[in-house]
């Protein structure tokens, strides 16, 4: 089956994909829950939230293992992205770690490859391993999650660093600090953001002032949270355990919010009024 379009954001690159994509933090770790988890995977991707994103630590690879399962046999349709670890990440252990992923997910070549955060190891021997799978022809673009704007000009530096094609962050309505700095810098520098946990892992979804918008639209809370951060030009991996689920993220695709709707939602969670910290769960 083809995948239907959820609209799409450009790569540095240029190349253009899924805005709405699927996240898998904490699947695959219950075997009561797999049959379920697969059929929402394939639901999505059916759907056109083509952009899957796991990493080697969620479940201790079991993630990967329930996405390699659920895809095998769409592997051309998807977008793949997954993380090395920062205590695995100097030059040959980015490149076994990549290597074990890709044995997990039952794929020869990652979409794209991303430094789960900032550890031990030098940014330039990431970077390495980077070019080196690369070159290899086990990931086609790389990129951080996690690092702040300090970290980003300095990877900027060094080279082959402004090759960094995403920063995949935490960012929704209650977490907006990244559009004091970091944002407004990735924009500039051509960098793609990706926001995990678009919806707070649902504790702003009781909030009145998005239920009110949510009637007002016909929508959902969680949609409307989604749409929020489509219409911010940031790609969004909400984690769906069940094909209801993703249906109803789904429709925050074609959700677009008004300017009242839009005024409503900045008054009850307010844009930052100076540079903090980056946050992370």
């Amino acid at each position: 089956m083809s995948a239907e379009s959820a609209g799409t954001i450009a790569l540095p690159t240029g190349e253009e994909i899924a805005a709405l994509g699927q996240g898998t933090w904490y699947l695959g770790e219950d075997p009561a829950r797999r049959a379920q988890e697969i059929a929402a995977l394939r639901l999505g991707v059916d759907l056109g939230m083509t952009v899957v994103d796991t990493a080697e630590m969620y479940g201790g690879g079991a993630a990967e293992e329930l996405v390699g399962e659920a895809l095998l046999g769409r592997r051309e349709e998807i977008f793949l992205v997954s993380k090395v670890l920062p205590g695995h990440a100097d030059r040959k252990g980015t490149v076994a770690a990549c290597e074990a992923s890709l044995r997990r997910l039952r794929t020869e070549r990652l979409d794209l490859y991303l430094l789960h955060w900032r550890g031990r190891w030098p940014l330039e021997e990431t970077l390495a391993g980077f070019t080196d799978l690369m070159a290899a022809g086990k990931i086609r673009h790389w990129g951080v999650s996690n690092l702040d704007v300090a970290d980003m000009a300095e990877l900027a530096t060094l080279p082959g660093g402004d090759a960094v094609a995403v920063d995949q962050v935490l960012y929704n309505l209650s977490r907006r600090g990244i559009e004091w700095d970091l944002l407004p810098w990735c924009r500039e520098a051509e960098v793609t953001v990706m926001a995990y946990s678009p919806i707070e892992q649902g504790r702003i979804l009781q909030v009145e002032a998005l239920g009110a918008v949510a009637r007002t639209l016909g929508a959902t809370p969680a949609q409307v949270a989604l749409a929020w951060v489509l219409q911010q030009g940031v790609v969004a991996i909400p984690r769906s355990g069940s094909p209801d689920h993703v249906r109803q993220n789904r429709g925050a695709a074609d959700l677009h919010l008004p300017t009242e709707a839009l005024d409503t939602l900045d008054a009850a969670f307010p844009s930052p009024r100076g540079s903090t910290p980056l946050e992370m769960l």
